[in-house]
């Protein structure tokens, strides 16, 4: 009996000697990968007091496995062959090319091609995106490509489904991007019964044992649709009943855009690099990239940002609006997880007189990613940052305005895990017209808002400010 108590005893000094050193070389690990200190120090804390939650949490979240590219150079070449002689050819852009400095930043640092002659649609609800959708895919000759981050077995997801299958019937070729872990609770049937009529359907990055923790962090949340090469959609709408209804608490408001014109080849090139990383087929037909005329005189520029390159492409381009800002800038977003830089861009602009609005939902669909959003009000309320809750429903914009001169729609949120962790798209504009449409957009949605002052929000109740506080040092993971 004592043999098995000393055992025992040996055995419970030894699983803690063991289970020590595997936290102690977990938190050195995470120092020596020199992230940013937040992001290490937020680590560091889940560790310490929360160790074995935070040892799963690190093992499928937290490893950093940015190692290569998508696609080699000579590939990304070769896809861009087309559009790149389209963008030297183009008259439109003549004295209009450094209308804004985040032209030339984006064209530097992501490649993205600015082109003119661009016809834009703007749509605020699921019902008229859907039917414009639609009704673009119901003419096409030659292919569909679609690209969302959901893409759910519903009603609204049937009825697309049922489309693609009529037009693949037709002999129309299409092709069909989805996130894997954005549609997990989708049957795999749903998409067989696409794959069993022609519809070449790949999911991206499919996370599997033992492989699983290289790739349930780094998600595909873009929205990208191209009708053969000549029409384009993108925004923050995903096929789902819930982007049309909302919730019982009200309406889901979002922002999504039709392009007509050159800036097509943008979401076609972003797409087919998607493509070849999951199907590996470099698709460069001239039939992806056909002549286009123009269709009216938006400016605009097509730019994707992925964990995989060396620079958190839309995140600096952000920063670089908000420092180039001289009077106005204006933000739509559902989570609001600031990294530093991009925090200190707003305080800043908005200490040197600039007119800087922020609007996120009063109410959102994720407890602990909104009570990390309510951390940072006050912070930048503080700088002179006005702060509007939308009230009507769950605001799911992604929009950016500025000085008449700028304005960005896409699937990027301000938060983390868009700047570094997913592969976002966004479609920027550099025209008046265009740029006033979109601010229009939001200033009507001010209607439906509340400003917050900082008097009454330091009137919430402590238990509120202790929850955001705690929820915002883990900001960084979520």
């Amino acid at each position: 009996m004592i043999d098995v108590v000393v055992i025992s005893d040996i055995f419970s000094a030894a699983f803690s000697v063991l289970y020590v050193a595997v936290i102690l070389t977990t938190i050195f690990i995470v120092i020596l990968e020199n992230r940013n200190p937040v992001k290490t120090m937020a680590w560091i804390l889940v560790l310490f007091f929360l160790p074995i939650v935070g040892l799963v949490f690190y093992f499928f979240f937290g490893r950093s496995t940015r190692k290569e590219h998508l696609i080699t150079r000579k590939g990304y070449a070769r896809i861009s062959k087309r559009p790149m002689e389209a963008y030297y050819a183009q008259q439109s852009l003549s004295g209009k090319i450094e209308i804004h400095p985040v032209v030339h930043f984006f064209t530097r640092v992501s490649r993205a091609l600015t082109f003119g002659g661009n016809d834009v649609q703007v749509y605020t609800n699921g019902y008229a995106m859907l039917q414009a959708l639609m009704h673009a895919i119901s003419q096409a000759k030659h292919h569909i490509h679609l690209q969302f981050y959901i893409f759910e077995n519903d009603p609204v997801g049937r009825l697309l489904r049922d489309l693609l299958i009529d037009k693949a019937r037709e002999g129309v070729k299409v092709r069909l991007l989805y996130d894997d872990v954005g549609c997990w609770k989708v049957n795999s049937l749903f998409y067989d019964n696409m794959r069993c009529e022609g519809i070449e359907v790949h999911s991206f990055l499919k996370v599997r044992f033992p492989r699983f923790t290289s790739k349930i962090n780094y998600r595909n949340h873009r929205k990208i649709v191209v009708v053969d090469g000549r029409v384009g959609f993108i925004g923050g709408m995903n096929i789902a009943l819930r982007y049309l209804r909302g919730f019982s608490w009200g309406t889901w408001r979002d922002t999504h855009v039709k392009v007509e014109g050159r800036t097509v080849y943008g979401l076609q090139t972003a797409f087919l690099i998607d493509w070849f990383a999951m199907d590996r087929t470099l698709l460069t037909s001239a039939d992806y990239f056909p002549p286009l005329k123009e269709y009216g005189s938006s400016v605009a520029q097509v730019v994707t940002s992925d964990p995989v390159g060396e620079w958190h492409d839309i995140m600096q381009g952000l920063v670089k609006a908000v420092c180039s800002a001289r009077h106005y800038f204006y933000v739509q977003t559902p989570y609001l997880l600031l990294s530093d830089e991009v925090l200190a861009a707003f305080q800043t602009a908005a200490l040197a007189g600039v007119d800087v609005r922020i609007m996120l939902p009063r109410k959102a669909d994720t407890f602990i990613t909104h009570k990390g959003s309510l951390s940072y009000l006050d912070d930048l309320m503080k700088a002179g940052v006005k702060v509007y809750l939308y009230k009507k429903g769950f605001l799911h914009s992604k929009l950016w305005v500025s000085d008449d001169t700028f304005a960005s729609v896409g699937s990027t949120n301000l938060d983390f895990r868009s700047f570094e962790h997913n592969f976002e798209a966004n479609i920027f504009f550099y025209d008046m017209a265009t740029v006033v449409r979109l601010k229009e957009i939001f200033l009507a949605d001010q209607r439906y808002a509340l400003l917050l002052s900082r008097k009454l929000w330091n009137q919430r109740s402590f238990k509120n400010k202790v929850t955001e506080s705690i929820v915002r040092l883990l900001a960084p993971l979520l």
